[in-house]
């Protein structure tokens, strides 16, 4: 596998030929934020705020770090205005839906965002798809995923799967940056898989 170089906020980069250029950055000790992102998961794209400026042959574009490929020669930003400028907005949205999460809190410290910009709809889920990509590619249980579309699509516990296989594993639980998948188990569970007490007693 050939060896790539590349320039990463004025540093000097060497990269294997089908990494990312998160993966760069990390292997150079260069931090690029992530929401989405898990080291044991496929790359997905999805919460888009590792994007990232990236410069060919004079010409500038945003890229989405965790699965643009790394190029020979290319010179990449990981902190701009026009970076920082969208990852806030991005916090800003995210913050609508989950405006308790310590990890958003954080972020908007960091990024000057604005925790009442954007009019709330507190689903408190901020779809990064960890618990539905961890429980299917690692866990391989696929106990949880995505129903509906767009603006209306949410986590679900798949009842039949969830009550055989959750609780003794729950290993998704502490990737959610919102405490979300804890709460919708816990309501899940009381709905779906009633306790032994709340059977009803057999007749005589």
């Amino acid at each position: 596998m050939s060896e790539i170089q590349l320039q990463i906020d004025g540093k000097e980069v060497k990269a294997k030929e089908g990494m990312t250029l998160l993966e760069a950055a990390q292997n150079a000790g260069i931090f690029i934020p992530t929401l989405c992102h898990h080291e044991k998961l496929e790359p997905f794209g999805g919460c888009r705020f590792c994007i990232v400026e990236v410069e060919v042959n004079g010409w500038t574009k945003l890229v989405v770090s965790c699965v643009y490929p790394v190029e020979e020669n290319i010179i990449v930003r990981t902190r701009s205005e026009k970076v920082d400028r969208i990852r806030k907005t991005i916090i800003e949205l995210l913050m609508a839906h989950a405006p308790d999460s310590p990890q958003l809190q954080d972020l908007a410290q960091e990024y000057g965002a604005v925790r009442d910009r954007f009019e709330k709809d507190a689903s408190f889920c901020i779809h990064c798809g960890l618990c539905v990509r961890y429980c299917a590619e690692v866990a391989k249980k696929n106990a949880i995923g995505f129903v509906g579309r767009g603006i209306n699509k949410e986590i679900s516990f798949i009842p039949e799967i969830a009550a055989k296989e959750c609780n003794n594993c729950k290993e998704c639980f502490p990737l959610c940056p919102t405490s979300y998948l804890q709460a919708a188990f816990v309501l899940v569970e009381a709905l779906a898989f009633p306790s032994p007490s709340s059977k009803p007693e057999p007749e005589e």
